[in-house]
Parts: C-alpha cells; structure tokens; sequence
C-alpha cells in the first residue's frame, strides 16, 4: 500500500513493483501528482549522476554526504544549511543519489539537456552543480492545462515533466491507482506494538479498510496545509498563512503524519522546518491571488480553477510597491529579501568543515518575513493579511492587468478604490481580524511619498524610495508570506522505516518525502531518492499472515 501519488510514492510503487509485490496506491486527490505535479521540475540529484559525467562534473557519494553534512556553513543571517541533517538519512541519500536519476531516466524522465545547475535548488551542496530540470516534453501544464510552445518543450522544466512519465511507467508495471480515496487511519496489530497491517480510506462517504499484505509506505506530502500542526514548530503560522505552494492541487494536510503518529511514530528534525533558510516560508512576490506563487500560478483551463480564482500579479520592483500590515502601517524595507540558502558556489573558496567558512559570510539578516510576521502587537500570534498597497502609475511600470484572473476580487484577495481612505475601507475579507483605519494607510502613503521627494527612507532605509502613490485608482494586493515546502516530519531510518518514540522501527511502516524529518533540502530529489529506497526495502518485508 502506497499512501499519496507524488514523487515519493509513484517512485516507491514502481519499485515495490518490480521487485514482484503487488501494488496500490490511494490518491486523496482528482489527479495524481501531488505536491510534485506543480513544482518546477528541478531536481537536485548527484553523486556521480550520469548527467554530470556527461559535462565533466567530478562528484561522488562522499562529496554529497560533506557537503549536506557541513557544520559551518551559514547564510548571511546566521542560519545553518546542513548542521541538522540526519546522517544516517543523509548517507542513504548520498550512496543513492545517482542510482535514482538513472533510474528515473530509465522510466521515461526527460532531463533538458544541459549540464546540472544551481537553478532551482536550495541546500543542495556548496561543491559541485547537481540541480537537474525535468523537462515537459508534450504533457499539459496543471497550471493552466494546455501544453506549452512545440519550440521549448524539451527545455521548459516542470513537475508535469517528472509526474506524468512516472505515472506511465506505473500504469504499464501494473501499479493500481485509487483515485479521492483519502487515507484517515493506519491499521496496526495493537496501538503501538505488532506489524503495520493497511489502511482506512475514504471513497466518495464510504469507508474502507484494505489490507497490506507486506507494508504501507507514507508519501502523503507534508504539513504545511495543517494549521494546527504546522504550529507545533512555529505557532506564528496561523489562519491567515493560507497560500501555500501546491494548492489548490494538493493539500499538504499532514494526514500521514497524524496517522502514523498514532500508531506510535516519533517527529523528527523540526528545526529544518524552523530554520531561517531555503523556502519553508517565502516572500510573496506574486501579489493579489491566494495561490500566486511566482511564474507557477494557475489560470483558466487548469483542472483547479475553480479553487484557486487567479493567478496573481509578479512584482518585478519592489519600488512600485509598499507593503503594510492589517491596520496600515509599513513594518520593513520592501525590496529586503526572502531567506536565503545555500548552493553551488555560494561560498567562495569553500573548505569543508572549516570555520572560515562562517567567519568569511558578510551578516545580513533576512527580515522581510520575521517583520510580516510580527502581528499589530495586541497579544495574537499571527502576524495577519499584508497587502501591497500601490497606484496607477505602478500598474503602468509594471505591465499589470489588475483584472480577472490575474486577480482575486471574488476571494477578497485584491481591492480597488479611487482614494486612499476608501482602499483601507475596502479591505472586508475572513483573515482581516480588524478592520484598517483609512487613517493610518493615509498617513503611511503620505508619510511615504515624503520619502520619495527626500530621496531616504528614514523609517526603514529602503534604498531611494522612486515613486509615489499618488494616481488613482489605488490598489490593495494580498502579499502575506507563503508556506512552501515541509522540511520536517515523521523519523525514518536508512532503509526509509519510520520510527517510533522508543528509537524502534515500526515492523511494515515507511516513509519519504515531505512526510519524514532529517533532511534540509528544498525539491524532489528527496522525495524520489527516499521512494526508490522505501519501495524495494518495502517489496522485501515478509507476507504477514
């Protein structure tokens, strides 16, 4: 049994099927994919890929483990990139880093045929290029349910690229598919002790419980869709963080972790989910739409529409802009940065281990999103809505069409008015907990327009403030951080065995992916290495009587 049809679990089930098990996977969504299935398509996978063969690139499974190991290194805010990885977890991904991306080649994967890069990749390893891009080929974009242009297909990457072929390979090996079958309970001998047994899944209201004759492998895909438990690591992501990257196509619902858990499974690494680097929170620089997360954003002919409403504005200069939190007020420099993360090259004159490598990082801390997150000061947790407040002129330099579907009226992620004191008026939506004085956004405009003929932003130092807000109509656009990938979550060993409370293995119990902790790395490299692992180590385990 395979819970979730990602890049985890497809990978998993091919493998657990042509080791000669007999395969089903149960899909809570319409579609396969997951979280997978909307990404970008990058791959960070090395060791010794024969992608970087190919172009001359020296890697082997010892640099991968040194580098997703190293203790010193740091982003200019001080958070480290690898110094709370797992290593046993680590050195299984590392000794089988290039086996997967041979593998995943073999089953109809087609990479863009360059040399790997750092496009795309966070904490992937400071020594050598490993970041591959699954190119689309002639499958339809999720994002808007149309192929792309004939001419880039086999240079356009995208999750599509990765899906779709291993859904083939799937089908033709003879892996079943359950289709809105949503898993909500796994199914062990006793509570905490005895062999995984199968699930309890939901079909359409109906219930049922299906047997795993050998194992059920998690790859249900993360937490950051689950309010209450993505606060277990950070009680400021309340309500209001709602945008997060995947959905609406997948849920991210934490359903795995929650059902594994109570058959005794232990959390794992949730620092990696804290830590201030990579893109578990991000800043939002597509504005206006709930789900607009920049350049993968939905549009009319995707399968999702209906949900996700629209596709959001991308901001090209954060001088076109100021954001303001619920009631009005600025709170930081708008063109400052998201959380940075390490990659190839990121350091230079790189030495592993080396404390030098710390010393020689110019500190320059990241606090877009720590400011967004501060909240109004009257005892929440959440920081609320942040809107990108700007004006015509804005919408002129920017080449916007602030109009469905690029924006969310409907939702009441985007508001238009002819003065400033009827934008803060305007602003009506379920995560806007007080209502924004027409007062304080006037003054905040004003105020800001002062720096704009000074030349200095003496609140917050944003570097020559360019332009007014002054040319109606004004806009007000949903720009609150995002969740975007889980980096935290049930333990695992090596062999991709969740573990419980006690240190021990869960005799049939698997796991990979966004679903399990101890690894750092941001994409699918994770997700299909740790399936390609869990899937033939779960196709070994004994018949249960």
């Amino acid at each position: 049994m395979v819970i979730g049809s990602g890049a985890t679990g497809m990978t998993a089930a091919i493998r657990a099927r042509e080791a000669g098990s007999s395969v089903i996977i149960v899909e809570a969504e319409r579609d396969v994919g997951g979280h997978a299935m909307v990404c970008g398509g990058n791959v960070p996978l090395g060791g010794g890929t024969s992608a970087q063969k190919k172009h001359g690139i020296q890697d082997s499974p010892d640099l991968l483990y040194r580098d997703l190991t190293d203790w010193s290194v740091v982003e200019r805010n001080g958070f480290p990139n690898y110094r709370y990885n797992d290593r046993e977890i680590i050195r299984a991904f590392a000794d089988n880093s290039a086996a997967t991306f041979d593998w995943l080649v073999a089953h109809g994967v087609v990479f863009v045929d360059k040399a790997p890069d750092a496009q795309g990749g966070a904490a992937t390893g400071n020594s050598v290029p490993r970041v591959n891009h699954a190119a689309i080929m002639d499958w339809p974009r999720v994002q808007t349910g149309k192929q792309v242009d004939p001419a880039i297909r086999a240079t356009f990457s995208s999750g599509n690229g990765l899906m779709r072929p291993l859904e083939a390979s799937a089908r033709k090996a003879g892996v079943e598919i359950l289709l809105e079958h949503r898993m909500t309970g796994i199914l062990r001998k006793s509570q905490n002790s005895g062999p995984v047994l199968g699930i309890v899944a939901d079909h359409r209201g109906a219930k049922l419980n299906i047997r795993a004759r050998k194992a059920v492998v998690i790859g249900t895909g993360g937490s950051t869709g689950n309010v209450n438990f993505r606060r277990i690591v950070d009680p400021r992501l309340t309500e209001e963080y709602c945008g997060l990257l995947g959905a609406p196509y997948s849920a991210q619902d934490a359903s795995g972790e929650i059902a594994a858990m109570a058959v005794g499974a232990s959390l794992w690494g949730l620092y990696n989910q804290v830590g201030e680097f990579g893109g578990s929170l991000i800043k939002n620089s597509s504005i206006g739409s709930q789900y607009g997360y920049p350049k993968l954003g939905f549009l009319p002919g995707s399968a999702v529409f209906d949900r996700a409403r629209a596709s959001g504005l991308d901001v090209a200069d954060w001088q076109d802009v100021i954001t303001v939190n619920m009631i009005g007020k600025r709170f930081y420099d708008e063109t400052g940065p998201q959380f940075s993360a390490n990659n190839y090259r990121s350091l230079e004159n790189y030495t592993h281990d080396s404390w030098l490598n710390a010393k020689n990082i110019k500190y320059n801390p990241n606090n877009w999103i720590n400011a967004a997150m501060a909240g109004i000061g009257d005892g929440h947790n959440g920081g609320g809505p942040i809107w990108a407040i700007f004006d015509a002129d804005a919408v002129a330099r920017e080449k916007w069409n602030p109009v469905p579907p690029q924006v969310d009226f409907e939702g009441g992620f985007f508001f238009k008015a002819d003065t400033i004191a009827d934008l803060a008026k305007a602003i009506r939506m379920k995560y806007q907990r007080v209502p924004m004085p027409p007062q304080n956004l006037e003054e905040t405009v004003a105020r800001y327009n002062s720096f704009v003929d000074k030349g200095v932003d003496d609140d917050f130092a944003k570097p020559t403030p360019k332009y007014k807000i002054a040319k109606a109509p004004f806009y007000a656009a949903w720009a609150t951080p995002m969740p975007h990938d889980t980096r935290s979550g049930l333990r695992i060993n090596a062999k991709c065995q969740v573990v419980d409370l006690e240190g021990e293995v869960i005799p049939g119990l698997y796991c990979g992916g966004e679903s399990a902790g101890g690894f750092s790395q941001h994409g699918t490299a994770r997700a299909t290495c740790q399936g390609f692992i869990a899937g033939v180590n779960a196709a070994n385990e004994p018949v249960k009587a």
